[in-house]
């Protein structure tokens, strides 16, 4: 029973395996030649592997651009819902999906740049389950809003919809500058984009309250 077991399982890990190493070969080669200038032939010869091996993880090359996308937009959603299940204060809420939305251009990045290059070849039926899970994530960040500004933490003056569209849009952006060897850390980014968002969303009274002055640059100034 024991040998059974171990063996399903050593299996199970080398099938996880050949999938990361079939996403990690691919996103070099898609980002070298682009999505239409790499065929399956080209990626199984790259990893090592076999069609058969492509095709028992993939059904076709769509879907592997499909899971490049799900692997990120799963990690923020899941941390956001995390957020909003272990915090109270929506200052505190913010904070934790920002930290970890910004995060997720440094661990994915280039699952990142390869979706944004290549998605407009993406079929219907995964450009739909591409955007319920990006209206998901919108939801929790409007829904994160509008409890700030119920509670009075939030400005009451700031469109919901348009405050997080902006948010997002903000955030999104930093595939396009980030650079790990860059001057900042991406902790030391996501700490900049916090302070930023939540300068221009509390209110005077909240900025002043000890939940909130973690958060906030001027307080982790190291004073000499």
């Amino acid at each position: 029973m024991t040998g059974l077991n171990v063996s399903g399982y050593n299996r199970r890990c080398c099938l996880t395996e050949l999938k990361e190493k079939i996403i990690e070969t691919s996103l070099t080669l898609f980002e070298q030649h682009g999505f239409h200038g790499v065929s399956v032939n080209e990626i199984v010869k790259e990893c090592g592997t076999s069609k058969g091996g492509f095709y028992h993880h993939f059904s076709s090359k769509d879907e592997l651009l499909f899971v490049i996308h799900d692997y990120f937009i799963s990690y923020v959603l899941t941390k956001a819902q995390e957020a909003i299940s272990a915090s109270t204060h929506p200052t505190e809420k913010m904070q934790k999906i920002i930290q970890s939305f910004v995060k997720v251009f440094d661990l994915y990045k280039p699952h990142i740049s390869v979706f944004y290059q290549e998605s407009i070849y993406l079929k219907p039926p995964y450009v739909e389950a591409i955007k319920k899970k990006r209206q998901m994530y919108k939801e929790i960040i409007f829904s994160v809003i509008q409890e700030g500004i119920d509670k009075g933490e939030f400005r009451s003056e700031l469109p919901v919809e348009i405050t997080g569209m902006s948010i997002l849009g903000m955030v999104n952006w930093s595939y396009k500058w980030y650079k790990r060897d860059g001057g900042k850390t991406i902790e030391e980014i996501g700490e900049i984009y916090v302070d930023l968002i939540l300068q221009a969303l509390l209110t005077d009274k909240q900025k002043k309250d000890a939940i909130t002055q973690p958060y906030l640059l001027k307080n982790q100034m190291v004073v000499d």
